[in-house]
């Protein structure tokens, strides 16, 4: 792990960009959230007894609109993560150039733990406990680590039963838009499911071009999850030889390549990767010599004990901060092109923008509507990133930065 925590990573990334950008008191204003929820959730668990919760909601920005950030359900949720989160949410939105800001959220729980009946009580909980701050124009939560769809619908759903009049159904709607990544059947947009692998396949296919690297490149993806899967997968889709995948247990390597759908099918029926190729540790794959390497699962997972081991040409940070700023400059010192996560995974929240806006005016956009959106949105903001990387002569990660502080700072003056 990284001797440095999350909330400092964000802020020494703060200041490197903002040296390139004039902005005043503006910056130390970006130096704290505009408001930390800190709440306990009381559950009645399946055995009739009361078990306490903690869980957070940090709004850090909302200059450009209201504060957007998922929520993640894990044992290790700390403040100081929740802070770094919502600060990079409010960094993403602006560099995809979403009207909206920043915000995250997270309990400390280890859902696995739960029955369903359970899992039901916390998520209501967690939703009446942050319910006053929350709206469609004030804040917009989201799915994160361990969090769903149906998630989603149950919080929503205690949402709209504590406000004190009956509404009409385009109110309902209306307020259903509090929530994203919901179910369809509970006013969740077509390619929400995919959107945050997809758009970090329109990223890259970007970005190689920019970079003119083509032919059979090779790619490991380290996390298995929703996001890690579909990137995976579209990866294998799009020609390129997925070589290693892994989940929190450990990771499967081929070096003629691993069809993920298969994989999965596999993990579902065995309850292991193991089946599908030769073991490997998640820090062995992160140091495999490939083109592409792919981390997908937790942050901080290249640190500057392990930083000058990478060897892939290009890392696609799919997760939020896999690479501490410790390891920032070993990295970019070896020339390996990183693709930052707040632009690599904006895809996510930029369908969830669309899912928000669709509940708003009442419509309901086909698959392919929002996919060809997604793109259009994705490759805008690498033309962005890369024209002010090459303008300042810097990575693209502090151009990122440069390119979303600019727009706050704008917003806020």
């Amino acid at each position: 792990m990284s001797t440095i925590n999350p909330f400092e990573s964000a802020m020494l990334q703060l200041d490197n960009a903002a040296q390139y950008v004039a902005m005043g008191d503006t910056l130390e204003i970006l130096k704290q959230p505009q408001r930390i929820l800190n709440v306990t959730i009381h559950v009645k668990m399946d055995n009739g007894k009361t078990k306490i919760f903690q869980g957070y909601r940090v709004q850090f920005n909302n200059a450009r609109g209201p504060y957007k950030g998922g929520i993640r359900f894990h044992p290790q949720v700390s403040l100081d993560e929740v802070k770094a989160l919502s600060f990079w949410m409010a960094m993403k939105c602006s560099i995809a150039d979403l009207p909206l800001g920043g915000g995250k959220g997270g309990v400390i729980v280890d859902p696995k733990t739960l029955s369903v009946s359970e899992l039901e009580r916390l998520s209501r909980g967690y939703a009446r406990a942050i319910a006053d701050n929350i709206g469609p124009t004030k804040d917009v939560p989201a799915p994160d680590v361990n969090t769903t769809g149906q998630i989603m619908g149950w919080m929503v759903d205690e949402f709209i039963k504590l406000q004190p009049k009956k509404l009409t159904k385009k109110e309902t709607l209306k307020l259903r838009s509090t929530f994203t990544g919901k179910l369809i059947a509970d006013g969740g947009s077509e390619g929400r499911e995919e959107a945050t692998g997809l758009g970090g396949l329109f990223v890259l296919q970007a970005c190689l071009l920019k970079m003119k690297l083509s032919g059979k490149l090779t790619a490991a993806v380290q996390g298995f999850g929703n996001v890690g899967y579909n990137i995976a997968k579209f990866l294998y889709e799009q020609g390129f030889t997925v070589v290693a995948v892994s989940d929190s247990k450990g990771g499967i390597y081929n070096k003629e390549g691993l069809n993920p759908e298969a994989v999965l099918a596999s993990k579902k029926k065995t309850g292991s990767l193991k089946a599908s190729g030769k073991e490997i540790t998640n820090a062995a794959l992160l140091e495999l010599p490939v083109d592409i390497l792919v981390p997908s699962a937790l942050e901080s997972v290249i640190t500057k004990v392990n930083a000058s081991k990478i060897k892939a040409r290009v890392i696609l940070e799919m997760a939020n901060g896999p690479i501490a700023s410790e390891a920032d400059t070993i990295v970019y010192k070896k020339g390996i092109v990183v693709i930052p996560d707040v632009l690599a995974n904006s895809g996510g929240v930029s369908v969830s923008a669309f899912e928000w806006e669709q509940n708003l005016k009442g419509q309901h956009w086909t698959k392919k509507l929002v996919n060809a959106r997604l793109k259009a949105k994705m490759e805008r903001a690498v033309d962005d990133i890369w024209a002010m990387s090459k303008k300042i002569k810097t990575d693209l990660r502090t151009a990122a930065f440069v390119v979303a502080l600019g727009r706050i700072n704008k917003a806020m003056k």
